[in-house]
């Protein structure tokens, strides 16, 4: 790392301006290298300014000029830390999992919201990846009974240490949800983020995302964007209990059709919500009492 003062403070202010360089974002940028040193040294943003005048060891700024590298070559920052942060806590990640987005915190406040206090729910998370939504459930409702699947070994062993550190009780689920039946009127809740962009957008994504996240967990054929969507609610049908709820995350552009399917599949309540920037992100709907 090139720079004539190895400080704290100086070494800072450098990370910012060299991920703000390759960001174009101040404010990614500054997330950034907290995400950084909180990494490398454990420290939030009061230790940075405790620790400001103190000098930084030359392996410490090898270890920056490293991760520097390794952004510029698109790789995702979380899977070169092994950390991501989601609903207050530190999960690890590995490129067997999606990395965990600050909008899908929004689809975990809007079920606890909505659970109202209850207790005991029965919940499945379908397509769990790292655990984040599992895990989050599990530390933030009332008892719950928490199970949750997916078909990738790699990304279940990822979950089951994350809440094996997290003090989480969540039954893991080696299985494929194409194929997959839980017992009749079993589930309370079931909620999924499930492959959801068409292969004919891969273009206009972001390399660190389209090279190094998982595809088995992004894309969907583009002649049946809905697929996952369909089977899950169709499993609903049957192991929902009466007014047992389904919550997705969902891709913006089959919004509307897939508000339409839920409805025609007997769904009640159906709603769309947006995230915090303003786009269609979430659906939620209710199984009617007397299905």
């Amino acid at each position: 790392m090139n720079i004539d003062d190895n400080s704290v403070e100086s070494v800072y202010r450098s990370l910012r301006q060299r991920l703000a360089a390759l960001t174009g974002s101040d404010g990614e940028a500054t997330a950034m290298a907290r995400l950084i040193f909180h990494s490398l040294k454990g420290w939030n943003t009061t230790d940075l300014v405790i620790h400001a005048p103190d000098r930084l060891s030359e392996f410490t700024l090898e270890r920056i000029d490293n991760i520097m590298e390794r952004l510029g070559n698109h790789e995702p920052l979380q899977y070169i830390l092994g950390e991501g942060r989601f609903y207050g806590m530190d999960l690890r990640v590995t490129p067997d999992t999606l990395i965990p987005r600050p909008e899908t915190e929004e689809l975990v406040e809007m079920i606890v919201e909505r659970a109202d206090g209850r207790s005991d729910l029965r919940v499945l998370d379908i397509g769990t990846g790292s655990g984040a939504i599992a895990i989050a459930l599990a530390r933030n409702l009332r008892f719950p009974q928490i199970s949750a699947l997916d078909i990738s070994e790699g990304a279940l062993d990822v979950a089951r240490d994350n809440a094996r550190r997290l003090h989480a009780d969540i039954r893991f689920l080696h299985a494929d949800i194409l194929t997959y039946d839980p017992p009749r009127h079993s589930l309370d809740i079931i909620v999924s983020n499930p492959p959801y962009i068409a292969l004919k957008e891969r273009a206009e994504m972001e390399p660190h995302v389209k090279d190094h996240e998982p595809a088995r967990a992004l894309f969907v054929p583009d002649d049946d964007p809905l697929l996952f969507y369909r089977r899950i609610l169709t499993i609903g049908l049957d192991a929902l209990t009466g007014a047992g709820r389904v919550y997705f995350e969902i891709n913006p552009l089959y919004a509307s059709e897939l508000k339409q399917m839920m409805q025609q599949m007997g769904y009640d309540g159906v709603e769309l919500h947006k995230d915090i920037s303003g786009r269609l992100r979430f659906a939620s709907g209710e199984l009617g009492v007397g299905s």
